[in-house]
């Protein structure tokens, strides 16, 4: 999400009204099908939904995480009209800025075995946590508020970009988004600083500890044997990677990185690697190209002149009701509103499409346990597409 909370201001007061239905846009895709925008549970409004989640445990429910410092959760079925209230930490959480609050949800592995899930959120300590929850004893619908375990904190010297995302990959360990610590340019450096948590992509091993830490350290991440380096970090270089995702087919790790103030940018995300913010904004220079050999390219960079000026990242699509999108990663821009499907060719470049404009702040995407896309919206509405 952007750098200025004024222009946060500003969008929120162009934010469609919850009672107006969008303009959309249904252009023909590259495969012939027609895709639609669609309410997914029409009875249902939210606060500034910002995750969107599946515990994957059979239970076919699905959960939602509003920024304030709610989650909440129902059955996944269109008709529903009521939610139930799985934790409330709003107590804890600081969202007195635009890009501050409970911001991510991840459900372990073996969740519907020993109850545990984590959460992103910034504190009025004016910190960023990772903690771990867990199922209350006495009611399996609720998280016990009292079973926080604080597995990772650290400073944010500002009250913008915090990333936000905590998502296990294929291998087991969580991943953790960061953002570079706000204001606007990188002051501190912190993008190009190894010495820092910020700017990064995480990687923990919840299952283990180490000496004092709540959580172990993979032996494998690439900088654990480095000096003046974290050995929390799997890749960094970034400046605000609000969403990632793996695709659930290949393992791949997709972030969709926040612009300074001309370019937006998609990333694929591989260990070790350095994906060059603050020296780079996307392919060009911000503040010295001169070791530009050494970072490693976005796969896509999307001009700030085409109106897209805040790039929400989503999801590899696996589901079934869009066929045509299969393989498709697709994401949308929280200011513009438009929806795209970025799709790889043969020789390993990569081609954008813009499915609709919807005009709607786009905060976040999710999956359902069936690998369906949803879409979750400033207006407080979750949204599918459907062809």
């Amino acid at each position: 999400m952007k750098n200025l909370s004024l222009l946060f201001l500003a969008l929120i007061s162009m934010a469609p009204s919850c009672n107006n239905k969008p303009k959309v846009e249904y252009p023909e895709n590259n495969n012939g099908g027609n895709l639609e925008l669609v309410e997914a549970y029409p009875n249902l409004r939210f606060t500034r939904p910002v995750d969107f989640q599946s515990p994957n445990d059979g239970s076919n429910r699905v959960f939602v995480v509003e920024q304030e410092g709610k989650i909440s959760f129902f059955k996944n079925d269109e008709t529903v009209s009521e939610t139930t209230e799985f934790l409330d930490i709003s107590s804890k959480v600081d969202d007195n800025h635009n890009e501050e609050g409970l911001l991510g949800l991840a459900f372990h592995p073996n969740f519907r075995e020993n109850g545990y899930f984590y959460v992103n959120y910034t504190a009025s300590s004016s910190e960023t946590l990772i903690s771990r929850f867990t199922i209350s004893s006495s009611d399996p619908n609720k998280a016990d508020p009292g079973s926080e375990l604080v597995l990772l904190r650290f400073d944010q010297p500002y009250g913008n970009h915090n990333g936000g995302q905590v998502a296990f990959g294929p291998d087991g360990y969580l991943y953790i988004s960061t953002g570079d610590g706000g204001s606007g340019g990188d002051p501190k450096g912190n993008g190009q600083n190894l010495n820092t948590l910020l700017g990064a992509i995480l990687r923990i091993d919840v299952d283990q500890t180490s000496g004092s830490k709540n959580y172990g350290i993979p032996a494998d991440n690439p900088f654990v044997n480095r000096s003046m380096a974290q050995p929390e970090i799997y890749a960094y270089g970034l400046r605000n990677p609000w969403r990632i995702s793996f695709d659930k087919e290949s393992g791949r790790l997709w972030a969709a990185d926040v612009g300074q103030n001309a370019y937006e940018e998609v990333d694929i995300i591989e260990a070790g690697k350095n994906y060059g913010w603050s020296d780079m904004e996307g392919l060009h220079t911000y503040q010295s190209g001169e070791n530009s050999s050494e970072y490693t390219a976005p796969v896509l960079e999307i001009s700030q002149d085409t109106g897209d000026k805040s790039i929400t990242g989503g999801y590899v699509y696996r589901g079934t009701s869009a066929p045509s999108l299969t393989g498709q990663y697709i994401f949308a821009d929280y200011v513009s509103g438009r929806i795209y499907a970025l799709s790889e060719n043969s020789d390993g470049t990569f081609s954008n499409q813009t499915l609709m404009d919807t005009r709607l702040n786009i905060a976040s995407f999710g999956l359902d346990q069936q690998n369906e896309l949803y879409i979750c919206a400033f207006d407080g509405k979750i949204y599918k597409l459907k062809e």
